[in-house]
């Protein structure tokens, strides 16, 4: 049965995302560290305001919810088809454009982020809509930012997130008015964590002769891993909705 298949994946994905991290990624993290430092503050604030931008525009308006219809009936087998093919298209947009900006350097790598950043909500809207969410309701868009976070968070929020994910039935039927949430929004430790994720990628990217091939493998990377949170987001809601 495919759900039985999934469940154990969802299982296996829950017990990588949670362990410890490696020697190797803790050093990584302290390299990162030491290379954010290195950034001009100009590209920090590009990211920053790109992102409270992003978080804006995914609760409150239309840009990635215009034409989003969710899917007919379908099994999840057949969504998850859907999906792949939609990973597949996205991250070949990812690479095209990090390589076009990384062979660029600085200015173009600027330009980079919010170009990322929005094909990465485009990519999760349409998830969302093959798996037959309607991302017109606005607690379907707040779960995408859920999905967004979990996906570049620090080792010691992932347990929290994923716990909201796998009660997000319940959850959702609390929340407070759009304009109440996004005005207690803390936008600031979302874009952190997402800027400490991809600094030390996109810092190489603005390297002349290089910056091309880095960036359009890191696009690729950061599209890849995105995708594989999606999908097991929106499995535990699949799997949680069966009839016990």
């Amino acid at each position: 049965m495919y759900e039985k298949e999934i469940a154990e994946e969802l299982s296996r994905w829950k017990r990588k995302l949670l362990k410890r991290p490696s020697m190797v990624g803790r050093y990584t993290k302290g390299l990162q560290s030491k290379m954010n430092n290195l950034i001009p503050e100009k590209i920090h604030s590009v990211v920053t305001a790109s992102i409270k931008n992003m978080v804006h525009a995914t609760l409150v308006g239309s840009e990635y919810t215009t034409k989003k219809q969710p899917e007919s009936a379908q099994s999840l087998k057949q969504r998850e088809k859907k999906v792949l093919q939609i990973l597949k298209s996205y991250k070949r947009t990812a690479a095209l454009e990090g390589a076009g900006t990384g062979a660029g350097g600085i200015l173009l790598g600027m330009a980079d982020f919010p170009l990322l950043l929005s094909i990465k909500m485009k990519f999760l809207f349409d998830v969302a809509s093959a798996y037959g969410y309607d991302v017109s309701d606005y607690r379907e868009r707040l779960f995408v930012l859920y999905l967004f976070q979990l996906t570049f968070a620090r080792e010691e929020k992932r347990a929290d997130l994923i716990k909201q994910l796998e009660e997000w039935e319940l959850l959702k039927e609390r929340l407070p008015e759009k304009d109440e949430y996004l005005a207690n929004f803390d936008w600031k430790a979302f874009q952190l964590d997402y800027r400490d994720y991809i600094d030390l990628a996109k810092m190489l990217q603005m390297i002349p002769g290089v910056g091309a091939v880095i960036g359009a493998a890191a696009n690729y990377r950061f599209l890849d891993v995105l995708g594989e949170t999606a999908m097991n987001g929106y499995r535990i809601r699949w799997l949680s909705s069966l009839p016990e």
